[in-house]
């Protein structure tokens, strides 16, 4: 048996371009960077095409700076039949100090497809030591509140006519 690819890390330099109106890095731009780590996690796990189906619980615990040099940690948690959670911690470091802080943790459910955008079986997460199993049992507990959740919203659920808006 192959050795499975479940981890990535991706490093970005964060530019003026990236800045909000208070000069700090935009929520948005690491929006877009977290999908961007966890699109490339699932898909390298499972050699196919993937699509985000649901980002969880997304930390923004610290500012990130212009300038400062951001690293994405991104690892496969948990595999279902079709759909793959990868776990993000993001870490900025202050390139003149070499001070390295914690900065943002999110969860990404990411559902693998085929060419007519079907979805597709992915491999079976082996678990290779005590912290996977427990990454795993933590990202089921997540599952199961994500599907409570979901179940939740849809009985809340208000439609809304376009003459009543």
């Amino acid at each position: 048996m192959t050795k499975q690819e479940k981890s990535l890390t991706m490093t970005v330099l964060m530019t003026p371009d990236m800045a909000n109106f208070s000069g700090n890095v935009h929520g948005g731009s690491l929006l877009k960077l977290l999908d961007q780590v966890a699109y490339a996690c699932a898909a390298k796990y499972c050699k196919k095409y993937v699509v985000t189906a649901a980002l969880d619980q997304v930390f923004f615990k610290q500012q990130v700076n212009v300038g400062e040099l951001v690293t994405f940690y991104a690892h496969v948690n948990y595999v279902g039949h079709s759909s793959m959670e990868i776990g993000v911690k993001v870490f900025a470091e202050d390139l003149r100090t070499d001070q390295k802080r914690h900065t943002t943790s999110c969860y990404f459910t990411m559902v693998a497809m085929d060419e007519h955008g079907k979805t597709v079986e992915v491999p079976r997460l082996q678990l290779d030591n005590d912290v996977e199993i427990r990454l795993y049992q933590a990202a089921e507990m997540r599952k199961k509140i994500r599907q409570e959740s979901l179940e939740k919203n849809r009985a809340m659920h208000v439609e809304l006519l376009k003459d009543e808006l």
